[in-house]
């Protein structure tokens, strides 16, 4: 029996466990004790669970029955800010440490019944605020290509556990491209679907017009299996998506798909020339595959991230509010009620989250709403229409994910807006509740190590087969990118 998880897809694991090649709690065994010896560099989980082995024996019962799914008994790690029941749940915040489930999040509960295998909770930036997976207050997640580099954020432990060979798939949140840059950075898929696709329920909110749940996976083929396993309609979700909604309606797929590529907006200064050359190279590669390279104008999108960084700290500064040393999680003891409130959130909120609590009170304080945040939602409805009209012409939106390949550790730590910057791409999808995928495209050359970049395609509401269609043409042409 020879089980490499690092190479390992959910795919391949399904049928060898249909096959009986080996059992779900050999293959979760060899996945587990491969994760245990990389984390100990790489710090991709906060916890392993105590009950993987369990699970694992369920699932083998399952596949005996004959009641297996694309799913049970394949070994899968979700994102520290996803509830289940009788787990640790901290955000990544010494806020709400000790804090446990006391229910299952829709999308966990989805998985449990699929029969897959949970092995642990993945680290994350606090309270998914960040681009790094530094600011977590359990120490930064390194890069299992490169540990002296970041694996990006906030979903880094996620993203990292799937590149180490630590989980054959994970869940993030995507809030403005926590899924898709870290996939980038890390050199595997991720997936951010359209709002409303996946329930967020029992997913510890930070921006709720934003967040979204999402897979990663090593192939577009594992991301689609684990898309399909937790989206659906859920009633204790109000931002869910009825199934039978008319934008749930799926057109047929076209073989051979129409790119749009908003020029101007690569052509931007700050984005890395090797990066830049890579995507065209992507986008050559697609054409000569018979794809259809379109130029489009998109002339709102540069103002994404602007409006992104009004909205989100909005958002930020209601949904942390609740946070207050008196319901759950830490409470340092004062003598006045107030001072419990300053005091556990002046000890249990890292320096971010901090900030954008600050930066979101003021936009929606007395005087400042109407100028920062009403243009901002103003601009997002025009970001949207603009969006709305291309998808008319074009099935998917590229652009590169990340403007820069994996960062140093610590490099833009002390500089905020340029780790915002590193946004630029992925903070469209959420603005505009569309869905975007990023796939490995390459890589390039910086200090001796190769380090992943990916594409990212972004299709119409509920267009998510546009989006892995586009992702299968990237990885059968991957050889010909130079």
């Amino acid at each position: 029996m020879n089980i490499d998880p690092t190479t390992l897809t959910i795919r391949a694991a399904g049928e060898a466990l249909r096959n009986k090649e080996y059992s779900a709690v050999e293959l979760t065994e060899a996945v587990l004790v491969h994760a245990k010896k990389e984390n100990v560099t790489i710090n991709a989980y906060a916890e392993f669970f105590d009950d993987a082995l369990e699970q694992a024996k369920h699932a083998d019962e399952l596949l005996k029955n004959g009641k297996g799914t694309p799913l049970t008994g394949i070994p899968l790690g979700i994102k520290d800010n996803m509830l289940m029941k009788g787990k640790l749940a901290t955000s990544g915040s010494k806020i709400l440490e000790g804090h446990r489930g006391v229910y299952d999040s829709t999308v966990v509960a989805k998985l449990k019944e699929a029969g897959a295998v949970i092995i642990g909770r993945t680290n994350m930036d606090e309270f998914a605020m960040g681009s790094s997976s530094e600011t977590c207050a359990y120490g930064p997640v390194k890069n299992p290509i490169d540990p002296t580099r970041v694996p990006g954020g906030s979903s880094g432990g996620s993203a990292a556990a799937v590149a180490m060979g630590g989980a054959l798939g994970t869940l993030g949140s995507d809030t403005g491209g926590s899924i898709r840059q870290p996939a980038s950075l890390t050199g595997i898929v991720g997936l951010k679907p359209t709002y409303g696709a996946v329930s967020r329920y029992g997913l510890m909110a930070m921006a709720s017009s934003l967040d979204q749940i999402g897979p990663f996976a090593k192939t577009v083929d594992d991301a689609e299996i684990l898309f399909h396993a937790i989206e659906g309609f859920d009633q204790m979700d109000s931002t869910s998506v009825p199934n039978e909604h008319p934008l749930r309606t799926k057109g047929a797929l076209k073989e051979k798909l129409t790119i749009g590529v908003p020029e101007s907006f690569i052509a931007m200064d700050g984005i890395d020339e090797d990066v830049r050359a890579n995507f065209r190279a992507t986008l050559e590669a697609l054409k000569k595959e018979g794809h259809t390279i379109k130029q489009i104008e998109l002339p709102s999108l540069p103002y994404a991230l602007s409006v992104y960084y009004v909205l989100m700290p909005a958002e930020v500064s209601s949904n942390l509010a609740r946070f207050d040393g008196i319901r759950y999680g830490l409470s340092v003891e004062a003598e006045k009620l107030i001072d419990v409130y300053m005091k556990t959130r002046g000890e249990g909120f890292g320096k971010e989250v901090r900030r954008r609590i600050l930066l979101g009170t003021y936009v929606l304080s007395a005087g400042y709403y109407d100028a920062y945040y009403n243009k901002a939602v103003a601009v997002r409805r025009t970001i949207t229409r603009e969006l709305e009209e291309a998808f008319k012409g074009v099935d998917v939106i590229a652009t590169p994910t990340s403007p820069v390949p994996a960062f140093k550790l610590g490099e833009k730590t002390d500089d905020p807006l340029q780790m915002y910057l590193a946004d630029i791409f992925t903070v469209p999808a959420n603005i505009a509740s569309i869905p975007g995928i990023s796939v490995p495209s390459g890589t390039v050359v910086r200090d001796g190590a190769n380090l992943p970049v990916g594409i990212q395609f972004m299709a119409a509401r509920f267009n998510e087969e546009a989006l892995f269609a586009a992702g299968k043409s990237v990885e059968k042409t991957r050889d010909d990118i130079v």
